[in-house]
C-alpha cells in the first residue's frame, strides 16, 4: 500500500550500498573524532564522505522541490530517511540532517530571492550549517506563545533581545546563520505576536553562552547551545515572510521536521533490534544461549511488532501529507511524533538489557542512541502537546457525530 516508486527503489539500493561501504565502516573513526581533542572541529572524513554522496546523487533527498532537491514525495523520502537514521553520522553526509533540513525548507518556501541566494544555496551545497533558535530557558516553550525574546523594528533594522537554548548546531564551526523566533508585537492577537528573522551568528551582540549536554553527551561538533541576543541589530530585510507570521512558518517547518525525526527513529530501532538478536545468539547463560530464553524471545517479538506498527503509521502520515497537505495531516503527524520516539526508547532499552553492562558502555551505540531518542520526546513539542492535539481532534469528531 505504501510502496516506494521505481525511482526511489533505485535510490534506496544505492543508499544501502553507500551505508555498507562508507558509513558503517567509518563510524568508529568518526566516533573517535567526536570524543577526541579536536571534537569541536569538523571531521575531515565527513567532508570526504559528503563529496562521495554528491557524486553518487545521494544529496538533498529531503527537499520536495525538484529544482532544488531530489523532488521526492514525503512517502518516497520516508523509505530513505529510515535508512539514514541507522547511523548518527549518515544524515549529514547526505545533507539531510536537522536542523538544516527544516531551515532549508523554511528558506525555500518563505524566503526572498535575496535570502535564498545568501543562505539557502550555501546550505544546499553543504558549505555552511545553521541553527534554529526558538526554545527559551526562562519560559515553558512547549507553549510557544510564552516566548519572550523581542524583535523590535528600529528604522531600517530589527533589534533582537533575548536568551535561547537548545539551539542545536550552533556550536558547529560551520554554523553561519540562525533562524530566531521572537515577538514583534505583544499587543497583537496571541498567534500573531511572533515572527522569525535571520540572524548571522557573527553579528555583534550574539554570544554563545555555553554548550548543553544530553545525558552527558555534548554531540560535538554539532552541539546544543544556549545563546544570548543582546541588542543584536540586523537589516529589516532579514525578516521571514513578514511580521506576525512566525507561527505560520513554524507549522510549515515543524510538520516535515517531526515526520523526519520519526523516520530516523525507526531506523535506529531496527538497528537496535538487529544487535539485540545478534547479542542474544552469541551469549550463553545457565547452559543455553540468551536467544533460547523465553523472556528474550518475547522482547524480540514485541520489538518487531512495535516497529512495524510505527512504520505503518509513519508511512500513512507521509502519504496524507502528500495527498492533503500538512494541515490536514495534523492528526497523523501528532500520532507518529507521540509514538515513534517512545517506541524506539523501548526497543533500545530492551537491547541494552540483553547486552548487559556492555549496553550502557561506549562499546555499543545503544547508550548514545537512547540519549538521542529520549530527547526527541521533547524536541519539536513534548509528547503531552501531541497527545493534547490528538485528543482535541478526536473529541471534535465525536461532537460532530453527536450533533
Amino acid at each position: 500500500m505504501f510502496d516506494c516508486t521505481e525511482r526511489t527503489a533505485g535510490l534506496r539500493q544505492r543508499l544501502l550500498a553507500f551505508m555498507d561501504e562508507h558509513i558503517y565502516p567509518n563510524e568508529a573513526a568518526l566516533l573517535a573524532h567526536e570524543h577526541g581533542p579536536e571534537r569541536w572541529q569538523t571531521a575531515p572524513l565527513i567532508e570526504t564522505l559528503k563529496e562521495k554522496a554528491k557524486q553518487q546523487g545521494l544529496w538533498n533527498l529531503f527537499l520536495p522541490e525538484s529544482e532544488l532537491g531530489a523532488g521526492l514525495s514525503n512517502l518516497d523520502y520516508a523509505h530513505l530517511c529510515e535508512i539514514m537514521g541507522r547511523s548518527p553520522f549518515a544524515p549529514e553526509v547526505f545533507n539531510c540532517a536537522a536542523p538544516d533540513t527544516g531551515n532549508m525548507e523554511v528558506l525555500a518556501r518563505y524566503g526572498t530571492e535575496e535570502q535564498k541566494q545568501r543562505w539557502l544555496l550555501p546550505l544546499l551545497a553543504g558549505e555552511i550549517r545553521s541553527c534554529f533558535s526558538m526554545t527559551e530557558p526562562a519560559v515553558a516553550s512547549s507553549d510557544a506563545t510564552n516566548i519572550e525574546c523581542s524583535i523590535r523594528r528600529d528604522g531600517d533594522d530589527y533589534v533582537i533581545n533575548g536568551r535561547k537554548w537548545w539551539s542545536s548546531g550552533a556550536m558547529d564551526p560551520r554554523c553561519r546563520i540562525a533562524i530566531v523566533m521572537g515577538k514583534t508585537d505583544p499587543s497583537e492577537k496571541r498567534y500573531r505576536q511572533q515572527s522569525m528573522i535571520l540572524v548571522p551568528l557573527d553579528t555583534p551582540g550574539v554570544k554563545i553562552e555555553r554548550a548543553l549536554t544530553v545525558f552527558g553527551y555534548d554531540h560535538a561538533p554539532h552541539g546544543h547551545a544556549e545563546i544570548s541576543y543582546d541588542n543584536v541589530r540586523v537589516p529589516a530585510s532579514n525578516i521571514l515572510l513578514g511580521e506576525g507570521r512566525g507561527f505560520e512558518i513554524a507549522q510549515g517547518r515543524l510538520g516535515p521536521g517531526r515526520i523526519h525525526h520519526c523516520m530516523r527513529t525507526i531506523g535506529i530501532a531496527e538497528r537496535a533490534l538487529e544487535t539485540m538478536v545478534e547479542r542474544a545468539r552469541s551469549r550463553t547463560a545457565f547452559g543455553r544461549t540468551l536467544l533460547e530464553m523465553g523472556s528474550v524471545r518475547e522482547q524480540i517479538a514485541q520489538s518487531r511488532i512495535e516497529i512495524e506498527q510505527t512504520r505503518l503509521l509513519t508511512l500513512r502520515a507521509a502519504d496524507m501529507m502528500d495527498r492533503a497537505g500538512n494541515k490536514v495531516a495534523r492528526l497523523e503527524i501528532a500520532m507518529i511524533k507521540a509514538v515513534a520516539p517512545a517506541m524506539a526508547c523501548r526497543v533500545i532499552d530492551r537491547a541494552i538489557q540483553v547486552h548487559g553492562a556492555a549496553g550502557v558502555s561506549q562499546d555499543t551505540f545503544l547508550a548514545s542512541a537512547y540519549a538521542r531518542v529520549r530527547s526527541l520526546r521533547l524536541a519539536d513539542g513534548p509528547d503531552e502537546v501531541h497527545l493534547e492535539t490528538i485528543a482535541k481532534l478526536e473529541i471534535g469528531k465525536n461532537a460532530e457525530r453527536a450533533a
